[in-house]
């Protein structure tokens, strides 16, 4: 069946998550003598884990955003044996959070690409584990809106990646089946399992060249967004990676 319609994922797929959490990252800690006092790629790795656990509780409702991130500074600072005040966490989380949106940018390509598959006439969903607002935010700030037919998010819809109910909604929203649809996305469990599971085909974008989970080798695999004609091709199946 010919494909009508590409589910995209947002955060380090077209939108460059890791490039403006390292730089909000690096006002943190300049911000912070504990923080300032470590390792910069140790610091890096350590954050990433830490908001990759509180990112799920915060999809579960259990906390919100702001909770998260007072908390995830709270325990970094704490590692490194400071004592936190309301104060020194409110210099901290505000420095990060000013850098991290001052600095959203695409990934390369990102919309050249969305812009080849709308030319295709392809249905285009963006399905995204996060909270609305900021998705919302993300999408314009970015000018990416115009070639959205569909934003769904894990808040809205009240089911995440992996989980088929979002993929199924994203392909209603769109009016397209499973079988003459396609995810691009850059978590192999999130996106590629997810679509697997939910009856579609998947692309795995990584740019970071990670090893590939055995077992899908049919899965096709590109490591950057361009050139777009190029990628678009792989996306409809009509070329290999």
């Amino acid at each position: 069946m010919a494909v009508s319609a590409v589910l995209i994922d947002l955060d380090d797929t077209l939108f460059d998550h890791r490039a403006s959490a390292r730089r909000a990252l690096a006002s943190a800690a300049a911000s912070d003598p504990a923080l300032g006092g470590v390792a910069f790629d140790a610091l890096e790795a350590r954050h990433r884990v830490i908001l990759e656990e509180l990112h799920r509780v915060v999809l579960d409702g259990r906390m919100t955003v702001d909770e998260a991130r007072t908390l995830r500074f709270r325990m970094l600072i704490e590692e490194q044996g400071g004592a936190c005040d309301d104060r020194r966490l409110e210099r901290v989380t505000s420095a990060y959070r000013g850098a991290y949106q001052s600095g959203w940018t695409c990934l390369a390509g990102a919309p050249e690409l969305l812009a080849e598959l709308k030319r295709r006439a392809l249905r285009i969903a963006i399905v995204t584990n996060n909270i609305q607002s900021e998705q919302v935010a993300k999408l314009r700030r970015l000018n990416l809106e115009p070639f959205v037919d569909a934003l769904v998010v894990s808040e809205a819809v009240g089911v995440s990646k992996p989980d088929a109910g979002i993929f199924s909604h994203a392909l209603r929203e769109v009016g397209a089946a499973a079988e003459a649809a396609v995810m691009l996305g850059d978590s192999w469990s999130a996106d590629i399992e997810g679509a697997i599971g939910a009856g579609m085909r998947a692309v795995w974008f990584n740019p970071r060249r990670g090893a590939r989970p055995a077992g899908r080798p049919d899965v096709a695999e590109i490591h950057a967004l361009e050139p777009a004609a190029a990628v678009a091709d792989i996306v409809m199946g009509a070329a290999s990676s």
